[in-house]
């Protein structure tokens, strides 16, 4: 073919494409620059067609905490089951339960309390408990200013107290106890009384002068203090309950066995793995146990006791 008739198939061809263009819609845009010197990576393509595992995340910390405490145990359940994670937060330990009661959560990380009324009223199953110190237990820590002169609890009869959530074991239930115990109820023995819904904030309402005491969480006040090392000096505890189960890991009443089954087992060799390692230490925890629930009973006599506020 010569360079002659070459050059009027180009031309043809030009003016066909034009046409083609101006059928599909007008005008043609300019073409957008693109510099291959700039580089970003690709977004994960999403996986279509499968159920997300819902994970419910009480509000044990403050929900910024527990956002980025939990997040790499997420991404480990996610690879690890080879489905996507999807994180559910709600305000209270209350709002958690009536979560995973409707089926919106399909696992929890919730409180002791917590547990004992969802195992009670809606079934919640036990998966697996975190050890911490060699322990699948903890402790209700009553703390207070350090710079008060405060050594019992007695000595906070007119003080302004923070409570963690109204359905928190270490947080309400065991402070409630001891006030029982004095022959007292929160309403009369304290000034008042507030609500700080995460035991971080508990700790820093006492710390930064908001509140003259609190109780709460022992893994929770130590896994801060190293963390934040000033507080050390800013609080101390008075008083250490006895010994309870474990703030435990829960499956929805609705979750298949078989599921229930593969993620339990999951937790459990978590330990064992090295990103499942990571994951553990980002919370704090050395491994997690299959746990028992007569380890609760303690949290259950607490209930009794105080079941009614009058003494």
């Amino acid at each position: 073919m010569g360079i002659e008739r070459l050059y009027r198939a180009f031309r043809w061809g030009l003016v066909a494409l034009s046409l083609w263009l101006g059928a599909c819609g007008g005008a043609a845009e300019p073409m957008p620059y693109v510099d291959f010197n700039r580089r970003a990576p690709l977004a994960t393509p999403r996986r279509t067609g499968v159920v997300p595992l819902r994970v419910g995340i009480a509000a044990v910390l403050s929900p910024q905490s527990s956002a980025e405490a939990y997040q790499e145990l997420l991404q480990y359940l996610s690879h690890r089951l080879n489905r996507p994670v999807e994180r559910v937060q709600r305000r209270d330990y209350q709002d958690m339960n009536v979560a995973i009661a409707r089926g919106e959560v399909d696992i929890a990380f919730i409180c002791t309390w917590a547990y004992v009324i969802g195992q009670r009223e809606h079934g919640f199953r036990l998966l697996a408990v975190p050890v911490v110190n060699g322990k699948p237990t903890y402790q209700s820590w009553v703390i207070v200013r350090a710079d008060l002169p405060i050594y019992r609890m007695e000595d906070l009869r007119g003080r302004v107290f923070a409570f963690v959530d109204p359905l928190s074991n270490t947080g309400y239930l065991y402070p409630r106890y001891l006030v029982h115990q004095l022959g007292e109820t929160p309403e009369r023995f304290f000034r008042r009384t507030f609500f700080t819904y995460g035991h971080d904030r508990a700790i820093r309402a006492v710390a930064q002068g908001l509140a003259d005491g609190a109780a709460v969480d022992s893994l929770v006040f130590q896994f801060l203090l190293e963390r934040e090392p000033e507080l050390a000096g800013k609080v101390r505890v008075i008083d250490r309950s006895p010994e309870f189960g474990a703030p435990p890991v829960v499956a929805a009443p609705h979750l298949a066995p078989a599921l229930q089954a593969e993620i339990q087992a999951l937790l459990l060799s978590a330990h064992e793995d090295p990103e499942g390692q990571l994951a553990l230490r980002a919370i704090g925890v050395e491994r997690f146990v299959k746990g028992d629930d007569a380890w609760y009973e303690g949290v259950r006599r607490l209930e009794a006791a105080i079941a009614s506020e009058e003494p």
